[in-house]
């Protein structure tokens, strides 16, 4: 048995452990998720679980292909863009096109990551907002300054657990009705509830966690052995945020649905909670809020620094890493300050969807391709199941860009 063969046995015999897919999962199981499951749950029930059902089985199929080509090819999605953009001033653009999505939209983005946090930490702790958003921005600050990377990962995955326990817990005080939530797995889109159906695909399928995910599986893994440990914790984590999202849907849908009440965030959720579970209904909801708002405060700025760092002209590595958190801290001072001073980005924001509208399918297409390179990824390369899976994942990714595009321009609500 060759020295590669004897790794690659080693490694099957390991039991499961999770890895950069719980990375992923952190990232888009936010405040923005948590708030858009709470009032789809609120105004719909579960007749919108479906759509969670399938963005999450998209999710894996896309966030799949990224590991393997981080652990597989050795290579960042960045990289990988802009290599395979063609002529210079169309590797301009894609870098433009990143730049735009990525590091303006989640400096836009990060000031709701920490004022959701902050929201959890008003319902667990009675924080007043402002210093609450200023400690979990300097506790964000460190993670990213200085922790190494297996040391996010593990206060990471430590997070997105607590989320699903305390998630998990407030569904199961609010007793559902199972046979209703059984039937939400039918797709059905209620009178109205397009738009509620489209935010729920939209914070599930992020352009940034596939920049994330593949720089991870490179640092995680050494080699193209990895792969298998990747698939493998890129199914369960990503599977479990979903499940995290489907579990708020259901405590919304179960105590809010029908009562008229008026609900624009998970804290009406705990309040409606708090008949059938006195105290500890605020402490739950915030608790899954606080780790929402926490994980997506780290791993917005993290994804934007490797993204950066990849589509720049620089070869040097311990150049890369610098800008890398250079990039990161930058995205989180932005997000803290629009935060503390009580700005609106709403032009920063229209910009950033606009671009993460153009970005989502021109990066599922590379991606797609790249995937299909033999030369990159010999046998890790995709296969025909994956390819129509892709492909059809790749459609589905133009209609969300073309919902973003058409949304930014006041045709769609």
């Amino acid at each position: 048995m060759t020295a590669e063969a004897a790794r690659s046995a080693a490694r099957s015999k390991r039991r499961f452990a999770f890895g950069p897919g719980a990375l992923v999962a952190a990232a888009f199981i936010g405040p923005g998720t948590v708030t858009t499951a709470t009032v789809a749950g609120a105004n719909f029930g579960f007749v919108l679980v479906w759509t969670l059902a399938i963005a999450t089985g998209a999710t894996i199929i896309l966030q799949d292909m990224a590991a393997r080509l981080g652990a597989g090819a050795r290579l960042g999605l960045g990289e990988a863009l802009v290599a395979g953009a063609g002529p210079r001033p169309i590797r301009y653009a894609a870098a433009l096109l990143v730049f735009a999505a990525l590091a303006i939209g989640n400096a836009a983005y990060e000031a709701g990551n920490l004022a959701g946090g902050a929201l959890g930490a008003a319902e667990l702790l009675g924080t007043e907002r402002k210093p609450a958003v200023a400690g979990l921005a300097l506790l964000a600050g460190a993670a990213l300054l200085f922790g190494r990377y297996r040391v996010l990962e593990r206060i990471l995955i430590a997070l997105v657990l607590l989320m699903s326990l305390a998630f998990a817990a407030s569904a199961v005080l609010a007793r559902p009705d199972l046979g209703a939530l059984a039937t939400g797995l039918v797709p059905r889109i209620p009178d109205g509830g397009v738009l509620a159906a489209a935010a729920l695909v939209g914070t599930t399928v992020v352009p940034y966690n596939l920049f994330l995910h593949a720089a991870a599986a490179r640092e995680r893994w050494a080699d193209a052995s990895g792969v298998a440990e990747a698939r493998a914790d890129t199914m369960v984590s990503i599977g479990l945020g979903g499940l995290i999202s489907i579990l708020v849907l259901t405590t919304a849908a179960a105590m809010l649905f029908g009562t008229g009440a008026e609900v624009s965030n998970a804290a009406d959720m705990a309040r409606a909670l708090e008949p059938a579970a006195g105290p500890l209904a605020g402490a739950l909801v915030g608790l899954g809020l606080l780790a929402a708002g926490f994980t997506s405060a780290v791993t917005a700025p993290l994804a934007t620094g490797y993204a950066i760092s990849e589509i720049a002209p620089i070869t040097d590595d311990r150049a890369k890493a610098r800008l890398q958190k250079g990039v990161a801290l930058a995205v989180l001072l932005i997000g803290a300050a629009t935060a503390l001073l009580d700005i609106r980005p709403v032009s920063l924001i229209l910009v950033a969807q606009a671009a993460n509208g153009l970005l989502l399918p021109v990066i599922a297409t590379v991606l797609l391709l790249v995937m299909n390179r033999r030369d990159l990824l010999g046998d890790h390369a995709n296969g025909r199941l994956a390819n129509i899976l892709g492909g059809a994942v790749v459609l589905f990714a133009f209609a969300l860009g073309a919902r973003a595009l058409l949304r930014v321009a006041g045709v769609w609500p």
